[in-house]
């Protein structure tokens, strides 16, 4: 479990900024199975299942974890597979929340 796992997100206040892709690449390398999109706006994962069933466990599971700590992902799922995007709206980009929440998945599925 990383660091990360073991903090808790920050409510955002206005003027919050986003961070660069630097500054993403460096946090998002201590996570496994995470991909930063190519506006560098938010990390996505990809999980893949045998049926639907745990797609949707899935979905719910990273939807309880976005509700705890105050910091919602985009989830798509299907038969099969769940796609996980964490950004900060608020900022336009991504934030360390979005890099706790991604670790604190991460542990939860480990």
């Amino acid at each position: 479990m990383t660091d990360l796992a073991k903090r808790t997100c920050k409510p955002c206040e206005g003027g919050t900024s986003a961070m660069g892709r630097d500054e993403a690449e460096g946090m998002l390398a201590g996570l496994e199975g995470w991909r930063l999109s190519g506006d560098a706006s938010s990390i996505r994962r990809h999980f893949e299942f045998k049926g639907f069933l745990k797609a949707v466990e899935m979905a719910n599971l990273a939807a309880w974890l976005g509700n705890k700590q105050g910091h919602h992902p985009d989830i798509t799922f299907g038969y099969g597979y769940c796609d996980v995007t964490f950004t900060t709206h608020a900022a336009g980009g991504l934030t360390e929340n979005d890099f706790i929440c991604a670790a604190r998945l991460d542990a939860l599925v480990a």
